[in-house]
């Protein structure tokens, strides 16, 4: 079986989750589990040894950058930072014509930029593998590090609730994605004007019918946090809405993770967040920092997870 998923997931993309099936995400999180131990142990594994990966920002980054630079460096690769001073990606050259040259000069491409579609095209014309490291829709490789911090936690992902609350974005989006393929029951509470993407949520609804999952959107939090297994927020204003700061504070209010939310849950309860975190808004310092919190734990599953990305598909 892992010879047969090895060759499936050789050279694909990593784009959304959705176009992965339920086996597959779990043969990713069985490697990023294998690669955490040989690192834990200091057991070397230049499983890239001599391969090249490409890392395009848009967007700057704590987590992506760092994490994809030492996970190339672990596997034996070496990673090339890009910014967009460094490349006329869509401006002065076509995407097209960019995929085409980073082929022949790159094995792998990670690209972490606004707009979807840039990374669909990049993907189109690429022939090395394409690494969706975030875009406005989807943050793949953020929910496969929560899925891995999850399974270490709780022993398992099928079955479980998870409570989404804050911003139908590009969080939220994947976390439908992952939970509907691997058999959890996902809420999402956010308010009016800020709910998901409807087509994403149907792709979700109908990913989680054949995994036997379970996909809602609403907006009562504490309607949505009652008995979870799980509970998740991001920033009510991602990069590139900072205008809306202050009309987003006052349309979240109710929103904020805190310690009410936290007692209406499960009372073996863990909080994730995808970082980097405003205290006080989205989510109480009191409960970034309690015991009921993983986030950091789910940070460093950043570099694993993404690891076994990397391995498996370059």
């Amino acid at each position: 079986m892992a010879n047969e998923l090895n060759a499936k997931l050789k050279g694909r993309d990593f784009i959304s989750l959705h176009d992965f099936t339920a086996a597959e995400i779990s043969y990713l999180l069985e490697v990023a589990e294998d690669l955490k131990g040989k690192q834990k142990g200091g057991k070397p594994h230049p499983l890239l040894k001599g391969k090249t990966l490409g890392l395009i920002f848009s967007k700057s980054s704590t987590r992506t950058r760092v994490s994809f630079e030492v996970a190339m460096h672990q596997l034996g690769g070496n990673p090339l930072f890009l910014n967009e001073r460094d490349i006329q990606l869509g401006r002065g050259e076509t995407i097209a014509d960019t995929a085409r040259v980073l082929s022949r000069y790159l094995d792998g491409i990670m690209i972490r930029t606004y707009s979807h579609d840039d990374v669909l095209q990049l993907a189109e014309y690429a022939d090395i593998p394409v690494i969706n490291g975030l875009t406005d829709l989807l943050h793949p490789c953020q929910v496969l590090a929560d899925l891995l911090t999850i399974k270490e936690k709780k022993g398992k992902l099928a079955g479980l609730k998870m409570a989404y609350v804050g911003d139908g974005n590009n969080m939220a989006h994947c976390l439908m994605y992952g939970g509907a393929k691997m058999g959890m029951q996902v809420v999402i509470a956010s308010p009016e004007g800020y709910k998901p993407n409807s087509e994403v949520f149907k792709l979700a609804t109908e990913d989680a019918a054949e995994n036997g999952a379970n996909i809602e959107v609403c907006s009562d939090p504490m309607a949505a946090v009652k008995g979870a297994d799980i509970i998740y927020t991001d920033v009510w204003a991602s990069m590139g809405q900072e205008a809306e700061q202050a009309k987003r504070i006052k349309d979240f209010q109710g929103y904020q993770v805190n310690q009410a939310m936290v007692d209406g849950a499960d009372k073996d309860v863990i909080i994730l967040h995808c970082l980097p975190a405003h205290r006080g808004e989205e989510i109480s310092a009191e409960v970034l920092d309690g015991p009921h919190s993983v986030i950091f734990d789910e940070a460093e599953n950043r570099l694993h997870a993404q690891k076994a990305i990397l391995a498996l598909l370059m």
